[in-house]
């Protein structure tokens, strides 16, 4: 598919203020086909869900927001997953590496509603839109986008909850305590956090994912609709991601499935000494060991590879 075969363009997206207001009408859930794919089978099977940056930077090297027909290349790795058996797309236009910065609602816009448009048109998948924003998840949930991925755990966009809530469709709640004054860079292996203190790591995160659960609750969403994710790589140092890793267990009695991030993240180079695009088998042994200690999705750039470890790892920890 080339550029000019797509009904949306990042050219025809522009974005004024006044286009960022909460729309007069109020999503609803006929807005995107949710019930197609919201009969997800927790506990009975690991689902892989594929990365696709419309970024044009990414810590792993992989943001595609570079060059005229960026959009056709975001389609066509759409499709690869889809192919490589991808259960659920994660669409973002905003780095979150450590030591990013930040842009604003027009240009995270101008980034994710093409792809997310044109993606919808091509891909018989779930799209998960990775915002932090009400305005730009509302938006993407109108595009077609089914799920919302906030990596602050509704602690940035308080209105973020109410468009979920209208909607009820899934919502993907991260702990995250990143600090940019915490992050140390070096140019092999990228960002990390220092100095994160924690009184007690596994405790501290289950009372603030359980603090973002109330404020989902709060606004009217469901049970049913949340998805936790404990943040590995956001605001924690090495060894914390480690221990996170080792202990995730110790998350399931918060009772809600739970989402992993670990591919080609920033405590796998720096444990193995490696580069991002070199930590492949380390992400696959943190994907063995997450979904052994209770993962319930796997988020990943490598998508066939990654589907594989996860149906091995099915095998012999669900026997299926």
């Amino acid at each position: 598919m080339s550029s000019d075969q797509l009904s949306v363009s990042s050219e025809q997206w522009t974005v004024g203020s006044e286009q960022l207001a909460v729309s007069s009408n109020p999503l609803t859930a006929d807005c995107s086909p949710l019930t197609a794919h919201s009969l997800f089978a927790w506990g009975q099977r690991t689902y892989v869900m594929g990365i696709i940056n419309a970024t044009p930077d990414s810590f792993s090297g992989d943001g595609l927001a570079v060059g005229d027909d960026w959009v056709a290349t975001a389609v066509r790795q759409a499709q690869q997953f889809a192919a490589d058996r991808a259960d659920i797309l994660d669409i973002g236009g905003e780095s979150t590496r450590p030591g990013s910065q930040p842009i604003t609602a027009a240009e995270e816009l101008a980034r994710v509603i093409p792809v997310i448009t044109a993606v919808c048109q091509t891909v018989d998948l779930p799209i998960s839109i990775d915002t932090y924003r009400a305005a730009v998840a509302e938006a993407a949930l109108q595009a077609g986008a089914n799920w919302v991925n906030d990596v602050w755990g509704l602690r940035m966009d308080g209105r973020l909850a109410e468009v979920v809530a209208a909607v009820g469709c899934p919502i993907v709640l991260m702990h995250n305590r990143s600090k940019p004054k915490n992050v140390e860079q070096q140019d092999k292996l990228g960002g990390r956090y220092v100095g994160m203190e924690y009184g007690d790591l596994i405790g501290d995160i289950k009372r603030e994912l359980q603090e973002s659960i109330h404020l989902a609750l709060a606004s009217g969403v469901r049970e049913s609709q949340i998805i936790i994710d404990p943040g590995i790589g956001f605001g924690k140092t090495v060894d914390q991601n480690l221990q996170l890793l080792n202990q995730l267990d110790q998350l399931k009695a918060l009772g809600f499935p739970i989402l992993l991030g670990t591919s080609r993240k920033s405590f796998i180079g720096y444990s193995l000494d490696l580069p991002p695009d070199e930590r492949m088998e380390g992400t696959a042994a943190t994907i063995a060991i997450g979904i052994d200690r209770g993962a319930d999705i796997v988020r990943v750039h490598d998508v066939k590879a990654m589907a594989r470890v996860a149906r091995m790892v099915d095998r012999i920890v669900r026997g299926n």
